[in-house]
This record gives structure tokens, sequence and C-alpha cells, in this order.
């Protein structure tokens, strides 16, 4: 093998690709971490983790308690003239604490970790396309910008939305699955400093309530991330001005939050949000895919990074197993199993997702929950851990109720 080989190449050091290849390392296998840009680097996030977030984090060995990660207990939710907090539940399964760090380092500290753990990182290095065998049409390996070409036995698509390696596979987006926008920016304001996520469920266009929210995320650095996430279920989708939406609903907030242009540190930016397994199968001819590459954002509210992670953790428990001894025959017959493993994990769940998504689409769903569901706390306790998809698998009534009903949901 040339030094440039790996048992397992990794495209993409974000969220999905450091998890799958600190736990390929962890494995014993010899991996490839390849990332277009160089750290630290910008990416358009809310920044905001929620506890499956943090126990992700925790299971990596990553230190959460070093300077910079900012804790929250839980979210206040803002619509229909009312405004309260809610903490995040006591559960065995995951911590009761969320976390914001921004995506300026969070991408770089995860990186990081997996290559203190035995990963070759490579920065700088934009994958193109695959290398395909040309009697099997498997991928054996990468292309890349400056024209190398780097071989692997398998090859982990984790470079997101708009991922070369799945569209060179032959892999597109399904039209059936929802797809989401955020925008945001930050502001130097006194609301840096927060105990809580803030999200604000009443989102107007003149007089059209738009499926989404908007939130004010504290970074504990003297400034807010401020922004809003939208569905593509409303007939308004795509043909709104985010950016001006975004400055509009700024304008409505107090006066002293300081959400005011001369405050903005940075530009507006955004981004798709791929949900709900929109990209299909997660694994073809020696490529897998995790992350935002195959869709796997939750349609409830928008979080990507926790998928993020656990696809990259059940990915590379796949991908050892196939490795470890097996024929070619074996192998490809465990790597077939991975789609399905990630539809019996999350398949249902997503389904139930994308029913939310289609109904606040509707005018006057959106308007109705927020105006009847809110005034009722032990209602948005339930909404909490639906939405965030925090439940025990043997937990009070709320937790029997959202794991039945993503049991039975069909999967994605």
């Amino acid at each position: 093998m040339n030094t440039d080989d790996a048992d397992v190449i990794v495209v993409g050091a974000g969220p999905a690709g450091s998890a799958t290849a600190f736990y390929l390392a962890q494995a014993g296998l010899d991996v490839l971490l390849l990332e277009k840009t160089r750290f630290p680097r910008e990416k358009v996030c809310g920044d905001g983790l929620t506890p499956r977030a943090v126990k992700q984090l925790q299971n990596m060995g990553v230190d959460i308690d070093a300077p910079g990660w900012i804790r929250n207990k839980g979210l206040r939710v803002v619509g229909g003239g009312l405004r309260f907090e809610l903490d995040w539940p006591q559960l065995e399964r995951f911590p009761d604490f969320g976390l914001v760090r921004t995506r300026q380092d969070f991408d770089q500290i995860v990186a990081a970790n997996a290559v203190k753990n035995g990963v070759r990182l490579m920065e700088g290095v934009t994958v193109t396309g695959p290398v395909l065998d040309d009697r099997s049409g498997h991928i054996v390996g990468v292309t890349t910008k400056d024209g190398r070409e780097f071989r692997s036995r398998l090859v982990v698509a984790a470079d997101g939305n708009s991922t070369r390696l799945a569209l060179g596979m032959g892999l597109h987006k399904r039209e059936d699955r929802p797809m989401g926008v955020a925008v945001r920016t930050y502001f130097e304001s006194p609301r840096h400093d927060d105990d809580y996520l803030e999200t604000w469920l009443e989102l107007w266009d003149g007089d059209t309530l738009l499926p989404g929210y908007g939130w004010v995320f504290g970074v504990g650095d003297g400034t807010s991330n401020v922004g809003l996430g939208l569905l593509n279920t409303s007939s308004q989708f795509g043909n709104i001005d985010y950016r001006d939406l975004l400055r509009r609903w700024c304008r409505s907030m107090p006066q002293e939050w300081g959400f005011t242009e001369e405050n903005m540190t940075g530009p507006i930016r955004g981004a798709a949000l791929p949900m709900a397994f929109n990209r299909q199968p997660h694994y073809t001819r020696g490529l897998l895919l995790v992350g935002d590459s195959g869709g796997s954002i939750n349609p409830f509210n928008g979080e990507g990074i926790a998928y993020a992670m656990e696809t990259g953790e059940i990915a590379a428990e796949v991908i050892a197993k196939a490795l470890r001894d097996t024929t070619p025959a074996q192998r490809e017959r465990i790597l077939r199993t991975y789609p399905q493993t990630l539809k019996d994990a999350y398949g249902g769940y997503f389904t139930l997702g994308r029913l939310f998504v289609e109904a606040i689409g509707k005018p006057g769903v959106m308007s109705f929950g927020t105006r009847h569901g809110l005034p009722h706390p032990r209602l948005m306790r339930f909404a909490l851990k639906l939405l965030g998809n925090l439940t025990d698998r043997r937990g009070d009534a709320s937790d029997m109720i959202i794991n039945a009903l993503s049991k039975v949901a069909p999967s994605a």
C-alpha cells in the first residue's frame, strides 16, 4: 500500500466524518480523513447542542468541561403571547443539559479528538469524485482537485448536503422528503449569557405564519447566534428573501438586546437542511453515507449534529464487522445491512417528523397549534421530548407513547 492508502477513507471532517473516523480507529482500522477546508473554519449552524448531541461528545471523550463550552438547562419557548422555560428531561440515556459551541472551532475539536485516537487527517484536500473498479463498479478510492488519487477498501461520504461522492455514485435526492433552510448571524448582545436555548414559534411574513422557528442562542463570548429555520412544506418556500426576513425579525426584537446592523459581527449566512433520509440507499458498491450526505437531519427540529455523530458510529460498527476476517461476499452482505440498521434506528421517528412538517405547512395548522398547545405545560413537555427525540426505552407514559408511535410508523 502507498502511504496515502488506508483501510477506510472518510471524506469530510464535520461531526459525521470525524465521529466515523474516531470509531473506525477505535476498532483498529487505518483511517484517512480528508477535509476540503482548513481549520478553523465557519459553518452555518445554530450552534446549539441538545442532550442527544452531548451524549455523543461524552462517548468520544471530548472534554466538554474545557473553556468555551456553554451549558444550558433547557429550552425557552416564545409564542402565542406566552414565554416559558422547559428544562431538559431527566433521562437515563441522556444527560440533563445541553451545550453551545460555535462551529468556528467545534468541528476542529471533534476532528482533533479523532486524530488523537489514531486518525490521519489531511486538510485542504478537495475530493472531486470516486475511483471505480472497472469490473465490479465498486468504489476503491477517490480523486482530488489537485489530481491525486487515494485508495482504500471502503469509502465513507461525510461531505454534506451537496455530497459529490454520492452524486458520483448515482445517488440523488428524494423529492418526497422535506427540506429546510437556515439563516443566521451573530450580534454583540447582553443576551450572550443565557441558561436556556430560546426558540420563537411565530415567524410572520406579512400576514402569513410560516412553518419554522426563530432562535436566540447565547454563545457566552459577548455574542448571540440569532437565526431562522424554515421548511419547504409551505407554498411560500423558495419565494422568500430569507436574509431580509431575518433582518425584519430582528428589528421586531427589544432594542436593548442589540440585534441591530451595527452590532452584527458577521454576515448573514444560509444553508440547506436535508431531512428524513432524503438520499438513499445509505450503502451502495463500497460507499456508505453518514450525516447530511444521507439526509439524517431530524425533521421535527432541524437538529443535525447529534444524528451526524450517531450515524457515524453506526457506520463504523458495520464497517469494522465487515472488514474483520471476511470473504468479499461476506463483507458485502454485512455492508448491505447498514441501510436497514439506520431505518430501524430512525425510520419510524423520521416518518412521524415528515407528517409533522407536512401538517404545519398547511395554513392555519401552525397558528392553531401555537394558540392552543402552548398554554398547556404538560403538553409542551411532551412536545419537547417528541421534537428532541429524547426518551428512555422504558420511561414514563410520554416516553412509551413516543417510542410506540415511532415503532408502528412506516420506516422512512
